[in-house]
């Protein structure tokens, strides 16, 4: 048996600092990780946790170069300069004697290995154990608060799921993505359903872990406040790896009764200045002002020093346009403040409080409503028909009719979702392979989002206005019971029976609201004195506003129980005419809105028509509901439309390029890592 030679480890010694000389010849070139002065600081409070790797110096006799070592070095070097530490003070190091110096300095840094990221999540939650705030933590590491928390925020995560990331089974995106929730078993519930299917998207976990909550930019969390839900003793669930800080309100049942409450409470407000009724709810349907009269009331006037400001203003901002915007100039930030302050100075002007007359107030009502952005919506002044002057209350026992009692009424519309529409129920996966119609409830609310383009695209084209309101006056006049168009010329607003809750935020949606309100100023509030009105305006006004009346006539909601071929045939036509396209007006397809209210047969039609056979395949055996979010994915921005809301000579979207899932990976694959992690610990 041959015999094994024992080796000898290098020497260690104290050597005095002001002996102790910097090698050049160190490998280490660039500087990585905290900075000297950190190092310096983190030497201070602990002392010197690794010894420097030296070698004498053949020419100075006593001396010794320090060839592994210099950032630690010159952090002594520094506490030296600031009389912290003796200039001679004794500092632990290792001598070599032999081998060569560039070999030694490569090997230290080589052969040290970095620490797993979870555990330097579980150091930290080590030292939180042992009553270490956050803040302290985050000054002894020299790091922020933010990444102490994101640091504990992992090391809360499930165990098992720790040691699935821990084995490189997980990446740290998902990792990230499970920390929304602290719910343990749900959190392995998740991982099992997301490991058994194709996508393992980080955004559908975080999805799965919140579908039963509320996003705090919610509407309804904005109004209610994030900080009332907590004191009401309400749970939030937070992202701390969003840029946004989002997340998720966890009690519906707490947030919906905060929001009924603080609605009531608003209405009472409201009910005090005199309206005979008052309708509550959360949100109103597209529509829901229709077939009442709005009665004006006096903007408060501008006293001449609110004048002298209000065109000041304007003057001003005129300015900054005329010379930064209009000549493509990049605007300076403080520029882009003061005109943000502008804004903000000229809507307090032009948003004044408006007076009504308690007459008209005494026969009127008001929606009370939340905003889109959380803010309290109040529609004032609108008449009904039965609290006209001579109408008397003739409308008992109508569901719209508010209770006399206390004269408001609560709408309920905290379900958001209609009922009846088609949709599959939760968890059924049942799928006819054959391509089934489109629910009659899905056509409807397609149609119906139709109707509103064509009513903004009309609107916008004087000319076929005229030809499409002369159109339906020659049926009427010679064609006597024929139906050959869409519109309703009796200048009905039609509503709609049914609609999505997406109708009435969509972008048609919006720009008719704003036109209509702009004519509503311009139009005198009694009737008797709009022909002189309309007489006044010049040819082009006269032809914009007939444009826009006749646009809300429209009908082009395919209805089951009303499918006349003439409105159909006429909607096409007429939509063929303004070249409208659904995709420019603002519509695109999503989960919700479509892919989950048609079979798999059709969302795998949708997406090889936009995509091309490869991407659909893709997806093919995914579940319902993964294919319809995946499908959703690889359909945005295509252009595709569903047939329903397609027009007549608008050219139809072309097979795009698709990334292969290997290269998608790829690219997922070499991405960096977030700044928690970027920073040493």
């Amino acid at each position: 048996m041959a015999k094994i030679e024992k080796i000898s480890l290098s020497q260690s010694r104290d050597i005095p600092f002001d002996k102790l000389v910097l090698s050049s010849r160190n490998v280490r070139r660039i500087q990585t990780g905290l900075s000297i002065e950190e190092l310096a600081e983190d030497i201070a409070k602990r002392t010197l946790l690794q010894s420097l790797s030296v070698r004498p110096m053949p020419d100075k006799d006593g001396f010794y170069e320090v060839q592994a070592g210099g950032r630690r070095y010159r952090a002594l070097e520094m506490l030296v300069k600031q009389k912290r530490l003796a200039k001679n003070a004794p500092i632990p190091c290792i001598v070599r004697e032999d081998g060569i110096l560039e070999e030694d300095s490569l090997a230290e840094n080589i052969q040290r290995i970095n620490l797993h990221p979870l555990d330097q999540f579980r150091a930290f939650q080590s030292l939180r154990d042992q009553g270490i705030g956050d803040e302290e933590i985050a000054a002894r590491f020299f790091v922020t608060p933010q990444i102490v928390k994101q640091r504990l925020k992992l090391a809360s995560v499930s165990l098992k799921l720790l040691e699935i990331y821990a084995a490189d089974e997980m990446s740290l995106e998902q990792l990230m993505a499970f920390s929304v929730s602290d719910d343990h078993a749900r959190q392995e519930q998740v991982w099992e359903t997301v490991n058994r299917g194709y996508n393992h998207e980080p955004y559908l976990i975080k999805r799965l872990l919140t579908e039963n909550s509320i996003p705090s930019d919610d509407k309804r969390a904005l109004f209610v406040g994030i900080e009332a839900y907590e004191a009401a003793g309400g749970a939030v669930s937070r992202d701390l790896f969003s840029a946004d800080d989002a997340g998720w309100l966890q009690d519906v049942a707490l947030l919906e009764r905060l929001v009924a409450e603080k609605l009531k409470r608003e209405a009472e407000a409201i009910k005090n200045e005199g309206w005979k009724w008052l309708q509550v709810a959360e949100d109103f349907p597209y529509g829901h002002i229709g077939g009442l009269r709005r009665i004006n009331g006096e903007i408060e006037p501008l006293s001449e020093e609110d004048q002298n400001r209000y065109a000041a203003l304007q003057e001003e901002m005129g300015s900054i346009e005329e010379e930064y915007v209009q000549d493509g100039e990049e605007v300076p930030e403080e520029i882009e403040k003061r005109l943000v302050e502008i804004e903000n100075a000229l809507n307090v002007f032009e948003n004044r409080p408006v007076h009504y007359d308690p007459a008209e107030v005494a026969i009127a009502g008001a929606f009370v409503s939340i905003d889109d952005d959380g803010s309290l919506k109040v529609e004032r002044g609108f008449v009904r028909r039965e609290d006209e002057a001579g109408k008397g209350d003739d409308a008992e026992g109508n569901s719209d009719t508010p209770d006399r009692s206390s004269n408001i009424m609560i709408v309920s519309v905290s379900d958001r979702t209609p009922s009846n529409d088609g949709s599959p129920s939760a968890g059924d996966e049942a799928e006819e392979d054959a391509t089934k119609p489109l629910s009659d409830r899905l056509v409807m609310e397609l149609t119906a989002h139709r109707t509103l383009g064509l009513r903004n695209a009309l609107a916008n084209d004087p000319d076929t206005a005229f030809l499409a309101v002369l159109h339906v006056l020659v049926l009427n006049a010679f064609y006597h019971y024929e139906t050959e168009s869409c519109l309703e010329i009796t200048a009905k607003n039609p509503r709609f029976s049914v609609q999505s809750p997406d109708l009435k935020s969509c972008a048609s949606a919006k720009v008719i609201d704003e036109r209509h309100a702009a004519w509503e100023k311009q139009l005198p509030q009694d009737a008797k004195e709009l022909w002189n009105t309309l007489c006044a305006f010049d040819a082009d006004s006269r032809s914009a506003l007939f444009a826009h009346c006749a646009s809300m006539t429209i009908n082009a909601v395919h209805e089951p129980w009303n499918r006349a071929l003439g409105r159909k045939r006429h909607a096409d036509q007429l939509a063929e005419m303004l070249s409208l396209d659904m995709v420019a007006a603002g519509w695109k397809p999503t989960a919700s809105n479509y892919l989950s209210r048609v079979s798999k047969v059709r969302i795998l039609e949708a997406v090889t028509e936009a995509k091309g056979a490869a991407a659909a395949e893709w997806i093919e055996n995914l579940r319902k509901a993964d294919m319809a979010n995946q499908a959703e994915r690889l359909l945005e921005d295509t252009g595709w439309l569903p047939e329903p809301l397609r027009s007549p000579g608008v050219e139809r979207v072309a097979v795009q390029a698709t990334t292969s899932p290997d290269a998608s990976a790829q690219q997922g694959a070499s991405a960096e890592l977030p700044a928690f992690l970027s920073e040493a610990a």
